[in-house]
């Protein structure tokens, strides 16, 4: 198993994973219905949810409480599942262990990861579907210095699928730092920013030696590439391979 200080294996055969015990980790995005969050700080959020939770001692420390299954995580399929909640709902998952990040207006709330086929109750119930956000505002450009995760033009993805794979990009970008960066970017509060690529630009980025997410195509989309991550040179600063 991995320790949870260290990078998982970057290149183990899919028959491998597959044979590991599978563990998800549960997103959930409050989305009442007069105030739903903007898309753009959604997907964000989601991102800094997950570093969140990786930084987390409870994560990150050995005998943490959350360490063991983070490690099993991390050694399977990456798996991530962002569901809804709102009111009540909200509230209940509140109770649950975990660790609820905000933006500008979105709230997630990340928990440490669960089996596959073991999820509370209290999440189980929440629904995926229906998870499509608008922007609810003009999106700048990203400031400087921050890592900026790249979205595929070419894909249409629910706001819920896009959440869980800016998770998965800001999880590679964690694992490609060392300690020393890793402490820097979680003590800056993990600044980063989601756009849509240019076609052109696109190319560049997954031919570029970048950390590049590659979906499985489970659900939604073929499986290929959906989120490329360029370092910022303020924060996350990211080595090209």
């Amino acid at each position: 198993m991995t320790s949870p200080f260290d990078t998982p294996d970057p290149d183990p055969t899919p028959e491998d994973r597959d044979a590991r015990p599978q563990y998800v980790l549960p997103l959930v995005v409050r989305l009442e219905r007069a105030t739903p969050p903007g898309r753009t700080d959604a997907l964000e959020t989601s991102a800094r949810a997950v570093l969140t939770l990786l930084a987390d001692p409870r994560a990150a420390e050995a005998g943490g409480e959350w360490a063991e299954r983070v490690a099993a995580w991390e050694d399977a399929r990456i798996r991530k599942v962002v569901r809804r909640a709102r009111g009540g709902e909200w509230r209940r998952a509140g109770e649950l262990p975990g660790i609820t990040v905000t933006g500008r207006e979105a709230e997630v709330r990340v928990f440490p990861p669960v089996p596959l086929d073991g999820w509370p109750k209290e999440l189980a119930k929440l629904q995926v579907s229906g998870t499509d956000l608008e922007e609810t505002g003009p999106v700048d450009a990203p400031a400087p210095g921050v890592p900026v995760l790249w979205l595929n033009p070419e894909l249409e993805m629910s706001a819920g699928k896009t959440m869980a794979q800016t998770g998965h990009a800001a999880q590679l970008a964690w694992w490609r730092l060392d300690a020393a960066r890793r402490k820097e970017w979680a003590e800056s509060g993990f600044p980063l920013a989601v756009r849509t690529a240019t076609p052109q630009a696109w190319a560049e980025l997954v031919t570029g030696g970048l950390p590049v997410v590659h979906d499985a195509g489970f659900t939604e989309i073929a499986p290929g590439p959906t989120v490329a991550v360029e370092g910022g040179e303020r924060y996350c600063p990211l080595p090209r391979l």
